[in-house]
């Protein structure tokens, strides 16, 4: 799945629109992985051959394959962390959308002043929407069904207080 400028350009937009009914701030970061997994070789090259007596050649895409999926899932959440970190807002209402393609990984995160606010369910409605779209190759879409479902969240429970918007409204690809 490809982002074009296009979806970047709509995903700014619904972010820009979504913000400007609230305090908070929302972040977009779509991984194509979550990480280059460079130690799995390795460990794999020291299990396999002994099991088997051979040496496997698998290339990067097989490499995927050999990751066991909570190593994936603690890596995409790892990284949905790190980005959220780097993000951080004077409010301490933000809320990432992280997406991580490899590992099939979707997280929201909000910050701890709006968390204190909203129950997980409304988090997971949002994941759920983004996801579906997903499911059908429609990741722009995703993201803004998602987006305007957080956006509605905070606008509720962080409505405007004119401290303006502090972080850039786009699509971060990583």
């Amino acid at each position: 799945m490809k982002c074009t400028q296009e979806d970047h350009d709509a995903v700014a937009a619904t972010i820009h629109s979504a913000e400007r009914r609230t305090s908070g701030q929302l972040v977009c970061v779509f991984a194509r992985a979550s990480s280059a997994y460079a130690h799995i070789p390795i460990l794999w090259a020291s299990v396999i051959p002994v099991a088997t007596g051979r040496l496997p050649h698998c290339g990067a895409r097989g490499l995927l394959l050999l990751v066991p999926k909570p190593v994936q899932r603690a890596s995409a959440h790892r990284a949905a962390l790190e980005q959220f970190v780097r993000s951080g807002t004077r409010n301490r209402t933000g809320v990432l959308i992280f997406v991580s393609l490899a590992e099939h990984y979707v997280r929201i995160v909000a910050d701890e002043a709006i968390a204190q606010k909203v129950h997980g369910s409304e988090w997971q409605a949002a994941v759920d929407a983004l996801t579906a779209h997903m499911r059908i190759g429609r990741i722009a879409a995703g993201l803004i069904a998602a987006i305007e479902r957080c956006g509605a969240v905070l606008a509720e429970h962080a409505p405007p207080d004119g401290s303006g918007d502090e972080l850039p409204n786009r699509l971060y690809v990583i």
